[in-house]
């Protein structure tokens, strides 16, 4: 695995990031200690995660949900008991 100072990496560091990202981490060292390891993020492709109806058909929500509990809290804003 490649070693580079952190001078090295700041001028760099699109150029070892690229590399990385290809599979080929590196280690930034200060003062000849390594400090940190850079490793390619495994993410999931584009489009595997679909959050948004994530839950259609498995929860039904009430017509008259905008309107629960307002008596309820007109009595609490009111301080009406």
């Amino acid at each position: 695995m490649r070693t580079v100072n952190m001078h090295e990496a700041k001028t760099h560091l699109s150029r070892l990031v690229e590399a990385a990202a290809n599979g080929e981490p590196f280690i930034i060292a200060r003062a000849g200690k390594p400090v940190v390891k850079v490793i390619a993020v495994e993410a999931p492709e584009s489009g595997s995660i679909r959050r948004i109806g994530f839950l259609d058909g498995q929860i039904s929500v009430p017509e008259d949900f905008d309107r629960m509990g307002s008596t309820e809290i007109e009595t609490l804003f009111e301080g009406k008991e």
